[in-house]
Order: structure tokens, then C-alpha cells, then sequence
């Protein structure tokens, strides 16, 4: 198992730098609420040599399939060919409110998606009849064709998923898997689900990459480690409608629908502070790295025989000097784990 790590906005080259000095496999670059994935891509592909980058994750709805073509190609062609394309539906309400775009039939839209993208990297014109993309549409004969970008039809394709259904289309059409608010036992239990899509495709698990987005927190006491991680918890838990989202879904399938259910009505009423308040220090544990170097390789070594390839780390502390020495604890925290 490797790491991988989560860039914020602030201080991403920084991290990005230090995390390739110390071996890192991957710098992932999340979007939504802080920043875009692009934009910060960029900057990170021109400061770095050897790291892998991803987005993680690129919305669907936030952009045609073939402008999420032409940004990957491009940023693969900055960085030396070190570019994976992480994508995700993302949140029922988000992709309305946000983008405008319907969420119904997420999966197969996600399908016909990968479908178009992978047509347009491969330096084809992109024609393609589907159910939601029809290109190019009637009344013009102007198909898509990445010709001004270098194109790499195998570039890599990673998909978030949490449900069964989403996990099989992962592991039938993606090249790896991003996963979010996952302990050990539920990387495993995914992992079942990716190999039943992999099966579909008639192929196994080797080579397909299983990176969680796990957050960390470092501290002598749990209180304190859990700390910097709790608005983003509730900013999670309570996005959106209770019965439309997938992260509040998941809370209550590990167990925490009571306490959920507080922090989506705390939040709802815009007290932000007492929403994360809220967040039991328990769910967080579950789901995130917490405590002391040894303490967290422990942690790590489970998630290495749970299946994980890279675990991606997601900083949360607010500056810059404590993310630095977080990535540099999570380095020693894998020595210690041995694995």
C-alpha cells in the first residue's frame, strides 16, 4: 500500500512537494466547496516531477464529457503523462442546484459518460447516440475531435462510488475506485462489489487501483485529533435533502442515524458550529486516521489487508505548517506499519 494525498486549495504545491519528496504515490485534488480541480492541477503539475496526479473527483455535472476529455488530456500532457481522471456524479442536490443538471439515472449517465471520454482521448472524432448524449446532436454534422490536445487513449479513469450499483459500474468500467467516509471493513466489503463489475467485464482485481479518501487528525487524544475534521463531517452529512443524499445514506447504514439526523438539522438551520459539534467522535473515528503516529499506522496496516493500493489522506488542519507535518507523520506512520 501506498499514499496518496488530498490537496487543499491552500498550500497545495507546498504539500504537493513535500508529499513527492517522501515517496507519495499520488496528489489528488478534490472540488466543490473549496476550489475547482483544474486550476490547482495545473499548479501542482508544473511544480512537481515524479507524483501522480488525479482529480479526485472531477463532478459529471459540472462538465460535457468531452471538455472533461480535452482538461484531462491537457493536464496529462503538463504533468508528463502522470494524469489520472477521477470523476464522480457527485450529490443529488448539488448536480441541480449547483449545475443545473437532472440527477435521475446517475449510473447510466455516469456510463454513457465514461463512454464519450474514452472515445475522445482516443484522438477519434466522437460520435456517439446514447440516451443522454447524442453526438453530435441533430442539426449539425460537427463532431468533437481532439486534435490541438495529446491524446492518451489509455489514460486512467478512477470513479467514486458508495452504493452496490455504483462499486459494480466502478469495477466493470473504471481503471480504480475513490472512495469516501470508509473503514477498513467497509474497503472490504466494497471490494466485493468492484470484483462482481470486474467479473462482468470478465477481469480481476489486479491493476485496478482502490483509493479511499480517508481524512486525518493528528493528537495525544482523540478530542483533539477529531477536532479540525468535524465541520467538514457536518458540511457532509448535511448537504442537500436526508433522503436524497448518499453521505447521509451511508452515515446510517454504519449506524448513526439518530446522530445524523442532528447534525443535518443543525446545519439546515445554518448553526454550522453546533452541527459539527454534533458529529459523533465515533463515526469519525471509524472513518477517518486519528491520534498518534502509532496509533495510526495500526489503523494503516488494516486498511492494507483490507485492499487498499493508495490511501489517500485528506488534510484538514487550517494551515499550511500543519499539513506539512501531517503528510511527514502519515510517512512514518506507513515505516511503522511495515506494510
Amino acid at each position: 500500500m501506498q499514499l496518496g494525498v488530498f490537496l487543499n486549495r491552500q498550500g497545495a504545491v507546498e504539500v504537493a512537494v513535500e508529499a513527492e519528496r517522501l515517496g507519495y504515490a499520488m496528489a489528488l485534488v478534490p472540488e466543490g466547496f473549496r476550489s475547482d480541480a483544474v486550476s490547482v492541477l495545473g499548479a501542482v503539475a508544473a511544480r512537481t516531477e515524479r507524483i501522480g496526479l488525479a482529480s479526485g473527483v472531477m463532478q459529471i455535472p459540472g462538465r460535457p464529457p468531452v471538455m472533461a476529455a480535452l482538461t484531462a488530456a491537457t493536464l496529462d500532457q503538463l504533468s508528463g503523462g502522470r494524469f489520472r481522471l477521477g470523476l464522480g456524479v457527485s450529490n443529488p442536490d448539488v448536480s441541480l442546484g449547483w449545475y443545473g443538471v437532472p440527477f435521475e439515472r446517475p449510473l447510466e449517465r455516469t456510463r454513457e459518460y465514461v463512454d464519450v471520454v474514452r472515445l475522445a482521448l482516443t484522438g477519434d472524432p466522437v460520435r456517439y447516440a446514447g440516451k443522454h448524449f447524442q453526438l453530435p446532436p441533430e442539426g449539425t454534422d460537427e463532431a468533437a475531435h481532439l486534435i490541438a490536445a495529446a491524446v492518451r487513449k489509455d489514460l486512467p479513469v478512477l470513479l467514486a462510488g458508495v452504493g452496490k450499483r455504483s462499486l459494480e459500474l466502478a469495477g466493470e468500467i473504471a481503471d480504480g475506485w475513490i472512495g469516501v467516509f470508509a473503514p477498513p471493513w467497509r474497503i472490504a466489503e466494497s471490494l466485493k462489489h468492484v470484483q462482481t463489475g470486474r467479473e462482468r467485464a470478465g477481469l480481476g482485481l489486479e491493476g485496478f487501483e482502490v483509493m479511499p479518501s480517508i481524512s486525518i487528525g493528528l493528537g495525544d487524544d482523540l478530542e483533539t485529533a477529531a477536532e479540525p475534521l468535524r465541520h467538514y463531517y457536518a458540511n457532509f452529512l448535511g448537504l442537500g435533502s436526508k433522503e436524497k443524499s448518499i453521505y447521509y445514506a451511508l452515515a446510517v447504514r454504519m449506524g448513526f442515524e439518530e446522530q445524523a439526523a442532528e447534525v443535518h438539522r443543525l446545519r439546515s438551520e445554518g448553526d454550522r458550529a453546533a452541527a459539527a459539534r454534533a458529529v459523533p467522535l465515533e463515526f469519525i473515528d471509524q472513518t477517518a486516521l486519528l491520534g498518534t503516529p502509532e496509533r495510526i499506522a495500526r489503523r494503516m496496516a488494516e486498511y492494507a489487508a483490507a485492499g487498499v493500493t493508495v490511501l489517500g489522506l485528506t488534510l484538514l488542519a487550517p494551515t499550511v505548517e500543519e499539513q506539512l507535518a501531517t503528510v511527514r507523520a502519515a510517512a512514518r506512520a506507513l515505516e511503522l506499519a511495515g506494510v
